[in-house]
């Protein structure tokens, strides 16, 4: 059974607007509060911490790099957990990352959640002059066969020649070694038929983007299905919701917030159906493509919401505060609902 966790996940990038992607709040990226909401946050008891791994995203393609972000919040906090959601495959060569890994691993003295991914920016790839494999089966190929240098490296007692299909060692040494044994948690991430069945062969961890209740009902179905396939338990696995999150003391608070991030960027996107009679005040009821993806209301209302993922097996919750930069939401939150599931309320 896996204890209940919170994430923050950090707003490395900005994305003001109604078009409601994670950062709608962000006028801009400002590097300082950033880095102050996840020192904050370890404050205020969250028990990871996560950025997300793109070269080129958000307002202005202002974006910090994951890794080098997670290697300075390493030596600036002391509990939280750490981790780059969906780390992207092709940035970095996988011989690479096992020993920036081992390093991350020391650096926070065991801390570090490795969560592979095949990276899903066609574009930022191109602009880099990075390789990016055409079709999802491709991209996985490769990306699994990385995950196997990146093990043989971080497990080996003595030099490693390996010859792989994409990636070949050639008495190559990962020393100091992951602190923690035999390696750092591995996590997954989606429900595309190879992506469950790696999870099922190699993972600790699986997370799902936020797509509504009876989607993630559905997904973890089919990773049950995968873990089954190979003589697993998918209860064995850390599973997580990364979600967006807005939370108040009440519905207007809600409302005014929800406003203020409309008003950032006016003329961003046109309003999601049934936005406007909320905002206008004609009717409490938010939005279907609001109130079904995200974790959103007061801190009871909220709190339901986490309880009914929770009885579906999620334990972990990744969570992108909508009102972020602003600490006023993960502060609620840290007060008034994760305490309900920690035994102190």
């Amino acid at each position: 059974m896996h204890s209940i966790r919170f994430g923050l996940c950090l707003p490395i990038f900005a994305n003001p607007g109604p078009r409601f992607f994670r950062t709608p709040n962000y006028p801009a990226l400002d590097t300082a509060a950033t880095l102050g909401m996840a020192y904050a946050a370890e404050a205020l008891g969250y028990d990871s911490l996560w950025v997300a791994d793109h070269l080129m995203l958000g307002k202005d393609e202002a974006i910090l790099e994951g890794w080098t972000t997670l290697a300075a919040l390493a030596g600036a906090t002391r509990r939280a957990q750490l981790g780059m959601i969906h780390q992207g495959h092709f940035f970095r060569h996988p011989a690479l990352v096992a020993k920036m890994t081992a390093t991350l691993d020391q650096i926070s003295n065991g801390r570090f959640i490795y969560f592979v991914d095949s990276g899903y920016g066609a574009r930022e790839h191109a602009c880099y002059g990075l390789h990016y494999p055409t079709t999802m089966e491709e991209r996985w190929e490769e990306v699994l066969d990385g995950l196997e240098t990146t093990l043989a490296l971080w497990q080996a007692d003595a030099p490693v020649e390996r010859r792989g299909k994409f990636f070949q060692l050639r008495g190559a040494v990962c020393t100091p070694k992951p602190v923690q044994q035999p390696h750092p948690p591995i996590w997954f991430g989606e429900a595309h038929p190879v992506i469950l069945e790696a999870c099922a062969r190699y993972g600790q961890g699986w997370n799902t983007v936020p797509v509504g209740y009876d989607e993630v009902a559905r997904r973890l179905q089919l990773l049950d299905a995968a873990c089954r396939a190979v003589g697993r338990r998918a209860d064995d696995l850390e599973r997580s919701l990364e979600v967006q999150i807005l939370v108040a003391p009440d519905v207007d608070g809600i409302r005014r917030r929800l406003q203020g991030m409309v008003d950032l960027a006016p003329d961003a996107a046109p309003l999601p159906d049934g936005l406007a009679p909320f905002l206008a005040g004609e009717t409490d009821e938010l939005p279907a493509g609001v109130a079904s993806t995200w974790l959103v209301g007061t801190p009871d209302q909220v709190a339901a919401q986490i309880q009914a993922y929770l009885d579906l097996g999620i334990s972990h919750f990744l969570l992108w505060f909508m009102d972020a930069p602003d600490h006023a939401g993960m502060e609620l939150f840290a007060r008034a609902v994760a305490p309900r599931f920690r035994g102190e309320a």
